[in-house]
């Protein structure tokens, strides 16, 4: 007898993930795949759309045909700040232009001065001068800066709406992917900002429908439920905000390490933005204060040389185990010792300075420096709430000297880690159910654990 699933893909930039999840949100497929790289016009690597638009269809052309699953539904997760653009033909004009490419700074420029004061255009939209990772200025730079492309555009769909366009051919927008720091939303008046209507942005833009919108489609001869997709950090959010009703910070890690605060309703203050604090967006419109910090990024760079520079295989950080006499010998006579290459810290010295004999030892100061960001970030996002739990989930959850470091410095809060490769996944399949989530939920599906702090020397 065939099992009831739901579908879903979950695309990061490193990995495209696809999983089956049955009726009790239980997973029992998944297959993962990963993609070189292309470059743009201008030589820039970016997402090679067409190889994961062809992945995605004979993936689910694939599972559709076999005989032990029946699948009712399908959804999307991605990250954000990417923006496929489709001609009048509704085909796509390549390339996905990647959110690490420079924005020149005279664009910049006159982008606030038609539209600040800066500050306060950070405050309204929920947004930090970030260049391409704000969408909405990747609009706003092709416009001035490639007037043939951004003439050519009918429709531009974020990256988790063109991953359910694959399937529907129907081009939408929808909360989550425009309000994660796209600069596009004006969280004050919930609607567009009005640069994005002086520009006539707003005629490129597809209509906007909820997160939990799905269409119910023919597709090869099945009746199947589409999803409209959603960004993967308020996916990675919603079965936490369904399950729980006391106030939490979630630390979606990965890439980016994101800290989301869901339980603010204000704006962001002037303090927040000088914080670099930006919101994203739940299902419901309601801003999330998140702070965010590309931990993952850095982290992935700093690993690499030091295996080079000790001679170890390259994943053997993968198996060192937090050590609390190497934290102990570190932490008496701490100083920074790392140049940072995607990470704009104060006063970080010039150049890497490896003091240590051992792997390990030099991997114990990495993390002890890279989680005192994190710890920063994390009180970014809380401010001043009494907020008394923390849970992390993505990659990171599965790094034992990390979750031992954050848990000795939020001693007094309760910490907990949750299977590190469900999260946006399964909140893409809850938003499409109709399912009612209990408090019971995150430890029967995420193998919830709880950690205790060390005890320090």
């Amino acid at each position: 007898m065939k099992k009831t699933v739901t579908a879903i893909f979950d695309i990061g930039k490193t990995n495209k993930k696809f999983f089956l999840f049955d009726e009790d949100f239980q997973e029992v497929y998944r297959e993962y795949i990963q993609f070189e790289e292309i470059e743009d016009e201008d030589g820039h690597s970016t997402e090679d759309l067409s190889a994961l638009r062809n992945w995605l269809k004979s993936v689910f052309d694939r599972i559709l045909k076999t005989e032990n699953y029946d699948i009712r539904a399908i959804n999307f997760s991605s990250y954000g700040a990417s923006l496929v653009h489709l001609d009048e033909n509704r085909e796509v004009i390549f390339p996905m232009y990647n959110y690490t490419k420079s924005i020149p700074q005279e664009i910049i420029d006159s982008f606030y001065k038609k539209y600040g004061p800066e500050e306060t255009f950070h405050q309204k939209t929920g947004s930090s001068s970030a260049g391409m990772l704000n969408a909405g200025m990747q609009l706003y730079w092709l416009k001035h800066t490639k007037p043939e492309v951004f003439a050519k555009i009918r429709y531009s769909l974020h990256l988790p709406q063109y991953l359910s366009y694959v399937f529907t051919g129907i081009p939408l927008s929808e909360y989550t992917s425009i309000g994660c720091h796209t600069a596009l939303w004006d969280f004050e008046k919930k609607d567009y900002h009005d640069w994005v209507y002086a520009e006539k942005l707003d005629q490129l833009l597809p209509p906007i429908v909820s997160t939990e919108t799905s269409i119910n489609m023919n597709y090869n001869g099945k009746r199947i439920k589409i999803g409209v997709g959603i960004h993967d950090s308020s996916a990675a959010l919603l079965p936490y905000v369904r399950s729980l009703s006391k106030p939490f910070i979630l630390i979606s890690t990965g890439t980016w390490s994101i800290s989301l605060n869901p339980f603010t309703d204000s704006l962001l203050t002037a303090q927040d933005v000088a914080d670099d604090c930006i919101n994203y967006m739940s299902i419901n419109g309601k801003p999330v204060k998140s702070a965010r910090l590309f931990l993952g990024n850095e982290y992935s760079i700093q690993v690499k040389k030091l295996a080079k520079h000790y001679g170890v295989d390259a994943d053997y950080h993968k198996q060192v185990a937090f050590d609390p006499e190497i934290h102990y010998e570190i932490h008496k006579d701490f100083e920074p010792l790392f140049h940072w290459e995607s990470l704009d810290v104060p006063n970080m010295p010039h150049k890497t300075t490896l003091r240590y004999t051992t792997f390990e030892h030099a991997y114990h100061h990495l993390m002890m420096e890279l989680v005192l960001l994190q710890v920063a970030s994390i009180k970014s996002a809380k401010g001043t709430m009494p907020i008394e739990k923390l849970f992390v989930d993505g990659g990171f959850s599965d790094n034992e000297v990390y979750i031992q470091l954050l848990s000795h410095h939020f001693r007094t809060m309760e910490l907990r880690t949750t299977d590190s490769s469900l999260g946006s996944a399964l909140g893409a399949a809850i938003c499409i159910s109709d399912t009612q989530l209990n408090s019971k939920f995150l430890k029967k599906n995420y193998s919830m654990k709880k950690h205790i702090p060390f005890i320090a020397k």
